[in-house]
């Protein structure tokens, strides 16, 4: 007996959801092969000495980032695996798991704050260098940008394949006395180094399409990568053939890097939420023990600096006046407004696409996947392939044609970021909806109940805090987001990112911290939401 219907809504639901996606990112490439066909000699003419040094610093930033983030966080997680218990080692894994959730330009300015050319470390800087300190734009401050995301990130991922190590072996080293060289070379060092490629080919793909860090903090054309150069052309230059050359060529370097991380079988989606479990180690002598305080202090450090520097500044902001400005209201307003529909939208995409999966599954029963299942299954990881801006970028050129291409700008932020946060919205859905079809399935189907009361009686009460969750990651996401926006935002049409943005180009630097401080604490109180009904799912399911 068949559990469920080729006219099974549910299917129809998923089939609807991968319309939308396929729109949104088929219009974009429409967009640049219409533009790109229109001209092109001017798009050959593209390929010149410029771009071939903004794609060879676009690999190089991403090449240095990842070490700068991989080694130091392999380190540091072997230290907090030799102490699994110690005063405040919880507070530093929940401390680096906030990165996550600041958004890309707070965590600019709270860098700029701290090692900026009026940052709080200026004067030590001039002191010890002789000269005035010229500030940490460039390539310098792009990089400690992506090592203070990355690093707390790929320790996290690291202390969870250390933690895949059985009991067994342990305690087989403890009792054969082996010491920590021995320990790492045999057991440690297996488990780190399986898990190498994937979280550096993670952090490498981050740093590739890192686009709010490149463009705060670049500094110039001298540090520029392809989707920043994607940005100035359309903005700045208005050369539509060099930003679809752009285009095409951060499509082609995406793809790769995915292709590579698929295979590497890391997970592109990252993870705030990593289960770390206290294990017993033999024990730990001085001199390790010295070293693994000094790597964990230093990291600690390095990850609280920008943070409490991003606090201070924002304190020091007269909260009370930005609060006033009709801008402000404004910027917060609509930056709500945006996130709360693309939170709903990317919500309703993912279940719908996790529901035609499971349903498509149960028509199947046996035999290979079908089109349509294997489309349900992995249909929301083809946005990680085009990153917002080379969607934005697409529709930019293709709605210039058609009128003011600023009007559009609401739909054009909500959809995008809807579907870049599927990847993560999934991830606290489909796994909910699983384990309760699993149970529940079979029974529906025996007594009838399908359609709206399957879900009003049946899917609702199991699925609310797997929803509630995602939808709290999403809207983190989308109220932190600039890439779209960055493009189709105008006068009339302002989120507080672009808005912060605007106010750090005018060096309006006090009114960018308390903003900043203000859309920091908002996406960190959802994540931390989102955190809480994550472990709350956990239980039930």
């Amino acid at each position: 007996m068949a559990l469920a219907r080729p006219t099974d809504p549910r299917i129809a639901a998923g089939v609807i959801a991968l319309a939308a996606i396929t729109l949104l990112i088929g219009g974009a490439f429409l967009g640049l092969l219409f533009e790109g066909a229109h001209d092109l000699s001017g798009a050959w003419a593209a390929f010149d000495p410029y771009l071939l040094r903004v794609v060879r610093f676009t690999l190089w930033q991403a090449a240095l980032s990842t070490l700068l983030s991989v080694v130091p966080a392999l380190l540091v997680a072997r230290a907090l695996s030799r102490h699994p218990r110690f005063f405040g080692r919880g507070f530093i894994l929940q401390l680096f798991a906030l990165p996550l959730a600041l958004p890309a330009i707070v965590a600019a300015l709270g860098i700029l704050a701290l090692y900026g050319r009026a940052g709080y470390f200026a004067g030590l800087s001039s002191a010890v260098g002789g000269q005035d300190w010229p500030g940490i734009y460039g390539l310098s401050g792009i990089l400690v940008a992506h090592v203070f995301f990355n690093l707390p990130l790929a320790t996290r991922l690291f202390l969870e394949a250390l933690q895949t190590i059985p009991s067994d072996q342990w305690r087989l080293a403890s009792q054969l006395g082996m010491g920590a060289r021995p320990a790492f070379r045999l057991i440690e060092w297996p488990a780190l180094r399986a898990a190498l490629p994937g979280i550096a080919g993670l952090v490498f793909m981050l740093c590739v399409t890192s686009f709010t860090i490149v463009l705060t903090l670049g500094g110039g054309p001298a540090a520029t990568t392809l989707e920043v150069g994607i940005y100035q052309a359309l903005r700045f230059d208005f050369d539509p053939a060099r930003a679809v050359t752009l285009t095409f060529l951060q499509i082609a370097l995406t793809f790769v890097v995915v292709l590579v991380l698929t295979r590497l079988g890391a997970n592109v989606a990252g993870d705030a939420n990593l289960p770390v479990a206290p294990r017993r180690y033999p024990q730990v002598n001085g001199a390790e023990a010295s070293l693994n305080a000094a790597l964990i202090v230093g990291a600690l450090l390095f990850v609280a600096g920008p943070m409490a520097a991003t606090v201070t500044a924002g304190l020091s902001a007269d909260i009370g006046r930005l609060a006033g400005e009709a801008a402000v209201r404004q910027a917060t307003l609509t930056s709500a407004a945006f996130a709360l529909l693309s939170a709903l939208l990317s919500v309703m995409l993912s279940l719908a696409l996790t529901m035609a999966r499971g349903a498509l599954a149960l028509n199947r029963r046996s035999g290979p996947k079908t089109l349509l299942e294997h489309a349900t299954d992995t249909g929301a990881g083809f946005v990680l392939v085009v990153p917002p801006i080379v969607i934005g970028a697409g529709w930019f050129l293709l709605l210039r044609h058609a009128g003011d291409v600023f009007a559009i700008a609401p739909l054009m932020v909500v959809t995008v970021n809807a579907v870049m946060a599927m990847p993560f919205a999934l991830r606290a859905v489909r796994p909910a909806y699983d384990a309760a079809s699993a149970r529940h399935e079979r029974l529906c189907a025996q007594l009838g109940i399908s359609g709206l009361a399957r879900w009003r009686l049946i899917d609702w009460p199991s699925m609310r805090r797997p929803l509630a969750t995602a939808f709290a990651f999403a809207m983190a996401l989308s109220l932190g987001d600039l890439g779209v926006i960055a493009l189709f935002g105008s006068d009339s049409v302002q989120t507080l990112p672009y808005l912060l943005l605007a106010r750090m180009g005018s060096y309006r630097t006090q009114d960018a911290a308390g903003l900043a401080l203000l859309l920091g604490l908002v996406c960190l109180a959802l994540v931390l939401a989102a955190d809480r009904l994550g472990k709350g799912t956990a239980r039930d399911v």
